[in-house]
């Protein structure tokens, strides 16, 4: 780690300009990519979270260190700390997914993250420069029906129902163990054939979490209070990196820069809480090898996705589209 000198390695601000639509195909490719990348790890089995966070994180870092090689930077170390709060968001999206299921929790998560930048933004937040707006009512309109469609999604009703939960309880306390509880050759899967494709769906008894155990109440709440916990962190990404641009001078106003030291501070605490999580298991991980390639694709389309987003050539569009003024380097 190395701290920033007057020698910056930062691409100078007169970078070559792009043409309009390279910025919006930037933006899309940053929406669809934040929009799906989790949905390569859907399918599979990945337990109580921990170790395909870190999988996923790992494949962010690998992402930065290529775009680091490609465009050298200056390595703010206060940048660190917006990976960790976003990698603290990021160990509750498998317990999300495993309670409210991932359309839901997406929706509420990117709801609340867009709400929490516009904040940091609107208000200056974190030492941050204030915002100008160019169009004050359809900036707050934008931010009230985003809000609006928030509270919407927290009454769509979820997919976990009683009888699966109620199931789920019984392979937990089940005392016949000697063989696989979803095995075909299990008498009470054989008992109970109206429940057999919810039986097949659910974990083993070994991989059954306190999350499994929840009534759909539970699972309901338990999911959208996390979701929300996961959108203020995602929505702080960024915070730091925007506090460097403002309060130090000399310091690149190209958000690009500032993308490897937030990957590597989204490594470094992705890792910190899998340790602590190994400490706990005391040395015994769940590891789920299924979910290791999954997590390497769902972290490389987040990198995609981010570094995308933070292309200094898409930022006039993004003013156009928030009402924000374009004299502002607005992240």
């Amino acid at each position: 780690m190395y701290t920033p000198t007057t020698n910056s390695t930062v691409l100078p601000d007169n970078s070559p300009v792009y043409p309009e639509y390279v910025g919006f195909i930037c933006a899309g490719v940053a929406v669809i990519f934040y929009g799906s990348n989790f949905v390569p790890v859907k399918k599979y089995e990945t337990g109580d979270g921990m170790f395909f966070q870190w999988i996923l994180c790992s494949a962010i870092l690998a992402s930065g260190l290529v775009l680091q090689a490609i465009r050298p930077s200056t390595f703010y170390p206060i940048c660190l700390l917006g990976g960790a709060i976003w990698a603290t968001g990021n160990i509750c999206v498998v317990p999300i997914i495993k309670t409210i299921g991932l359309g839901l929790g997406l929706c509420i998560w990117a709801t609340t993250n867009l709400i929490a930048g516009w904040a940091t933004g609107k208000f200056g937040l974190f030492d941050t420069k204030k915002a100008v707006l160019a169009n004050t009512a359809m900036n707050y309109a934008g931010v009230v029906i985003a809000g609006s469609s928030a509270f919407i999604y927290i009454f769509v009703k979820s997919e976990v129902s009683a009888q699966s939960t109620e199931l789920c309880n019984s392979t937990v306390s089940s005392s016949k163990l000697d063989f696989h509880p979803l095995g075909d050759k299990a008498p009470w899967v054989q008992s109970l054939p109206k429940e057999r494709n919810i039986l097949m769906q659910l974990p083993a008894a070994e991989d059954v979490t306190f999350i499994d155990t929840l009534s759909p109440k539970g699972k309901f709440i338990t999911g959208v209070v996390l979701s929300l916990v996961s959108g203020l962190c995602y929505g702080n990404l960024f915070s730091p990196s925007l506090h460097v641009q403002y309060a130090i001078p000399g310091s690149s106003t190209d958000s690009l820069d500032y993308v490897f030291a937030t990957f590597c501070g989204i490594y470094i605490a992705s890792t910190v809480y899998f340790l602590i999580y190994c400490l706990i298991m005391k040395n015994k991980p769940r590891i789920y090898s299924e979910a290791i390639l999954p997590g390497i694709v769902s972290g490389v389309m987040w990198s995609i996705a981010t570094g995308f987003l933070n292309l200094k050539l898409e930022k006039d569009v993004i003013f156009k589209v928030t009402g924000l003024s374009a004299d502002l380097d607005y992240n």
